[in-house]
């Protein structure tokens, strides 16, 4: 999918939040209801809470400039995985559901022209529950 957006974002945090507007947009127009967006509770951290269906999904958003040495899927690490993981159980035991968990990447690539990919990476972490 293609979007277009403004060139002229320049933090990494600007960058970030475009990225995280772009995948919750995408996310509604592929059916999913989002039920939270940077949720925290002390050190846990979930970039978007959504349901589609039975399930419940826990998606990391990555993004990057067209140009970077990494693509978004690269910067998913083990260690953001086992984050991840762990801040998902915090949601879960603060609002328990009967829906099946699941983790996904949405990788959001920003292009000097204005528009963007995005890729949305199903299961991307195993669950390991």
């Amino acid at each position: 999918m293609t979007l277009r957006l403004d060139p002229s974002l320049q933090t990494t945090a600007e960058t970030g939040r475009r990225g995280e507007e772009l995948a919750a947009a995408w996310l509604r127009r592929a059916g999913f209801t989002i039920c939270a967006r940077n949720w925290r509770q002390g050190r846990y951290e979930l970039d978007i809470i959504a349901q589609r269906g039975d399930e419940l999904h826990f998606v990391e958003v990555k993004t990057r400039h067209a140009d970077s040495l990494t693509s978004p899927e690269q910067a998913m690490t083990s260690s953001k995985c086992r984050a991840m993981r762990r801040a998902a159980a915090c949601y879960l035991s603060r609002h328990p559901t009967h829906a099946d968990p699941r983790f996904d990447l949405c990788a959001v690539e920003l292009h000097a022209d204005g528009h963007a990919e995005i890729r949305f990476v199903a299961d991307a972490v195993e669950s390991h529950w």
